[in-house]
């Protein structure tokens, strides 16, 4: 039976902010099909969106685009397709996993990582795309041709020059202060390079809109599978949504009513609620085509810090 008032939260929720259709088949794509197996056919990914107000041909639509962007695979047999994350889409959804379901590192050495390339080594097209990939990890553009971030992110930044094929043209290093020579501090770097007032709303908007769900299901915490899966869904896309725009810096670089923090916690809290049911659905509704559905794998239940394995009943 399902839960009125998780139920009237999740219609109010859509209405007033309905996902874009692109956008939340890569949420279910990393949250709900890479635990179990990484693939999934066409006609459960349907199934499994259409609570969230999809429609058949959206979906359609949407994993075309994401095939023809290089994040999926389409494999057909007969008249139906099965779709699964191509090595880049996989390569990517481990960085992002990281940043959503990883709490945030507390201890550093002071130290920030830097990229410089000169223009008359790389392309316009690679300068370019090198820039969006090294925001997108949260890299904050220092200068012209420089980057930084106060964190080492060697493999992502080894991966992002392997797929920019620029490894090799540019220069990467570690910088920190001289304790000697009075200059201004790395770390006022932080409000030159990234907009963290704009980030900290959106962290606050996130608390706004999901603490009022977080009270009700401590009080009265049923779900029904299918609620429970779309309320799961919901918040993975809405908080992945605030941490495409948060750098991830050290904790020592930020405020002290730093609000992510906060945000991280009512999302694990809430997801530690919803998961078991949300599991049953989504390993019933993949049985529906696949047959037999592996529960999901031993990295699932790392997330967060290590979800509540004996609640899981999903079986």
């Amino acid at each position: 039976m399902k839960n009125a008032t998780v139920d009237k939260w999740i219609r109010q929720f859509l209405q007033a902010d309905p996902p874009r259709a692109k956008s939340v088949v890569m949420t279910v794509f990393g949250d709900a099909i890479t635990p179990h197996g990484g693939q999934a056919w066409l006609g459960s990914l349907i199934a499994l969106l259409a609570p969230l107000g999809l429609s058949d041909r959206l979906v359609r639509t949407s994993v075309f685009r994401l095939a023809e962007e290089g994040w999926l695979d389409a494999q057909r047999e007969g008249r139906r397709s099965r779709y699964r994350l191509t090595a880049t889409g996989r390569r990517r959804f481990e960085r992002a996993h990281d940043r959503i379901y990883v709490p945030a590192e507390t201890r550093w050495d002071g130290k920030w990582t830097l990229l410089l390339s000169a223009p008359e080594i790389i392309t316009a097209s690679e300068r370019a795309q090198l820039r969006r990939e090294l925001l997108w990890e949260g890299f904050g553009l220092i200068a012209p041709g420089m980057f930084g971030h106060p964190c080492g992110k060697s493999a992502a930044l080894q991966e992002i020059l392997d797929r920019v094929d620029i490894a090799g043209k540019v220069f990467v290093c570690t910088a920190s202060d001289l304790r000697d020579v009075s200059t201004r501090p790395l770390a006022e770097l932080v409000a030159q390079c990234w907009d963290m007032e704009r980030v900290m709303l959106d962290y606050r908007s996130f608390i706004a809109s999901f603490q009022p769900i977080a009270r009700h299901l401590d009080k009265r915490g049923a779900l029904d599978p299918e609620q429970a899966f779309v309320l799961r869904t919901l918040l993975i896309h809405a908080f992945r949504r605030v941490q495409l725009h948060d750098p991830l810096l050290p904790l020592a670089l930020l405020p002290d009513d730093w609000p992510g923090t906060v945000a991280y916690d009512l999302c694990r809290r809430i997801y530690e609620l919803a998961w078991p049911e949300a599991e049953r659905h989504i390993v019933a509704t993949l049985a529906q085509e696949e047959g037999a559905v592996s529960q999901a794998n031993a990295e699932f239940f790392k997330r967060f810090g290590g979800l509540s394995k004996g609640q899981n009943d999903a079986r």
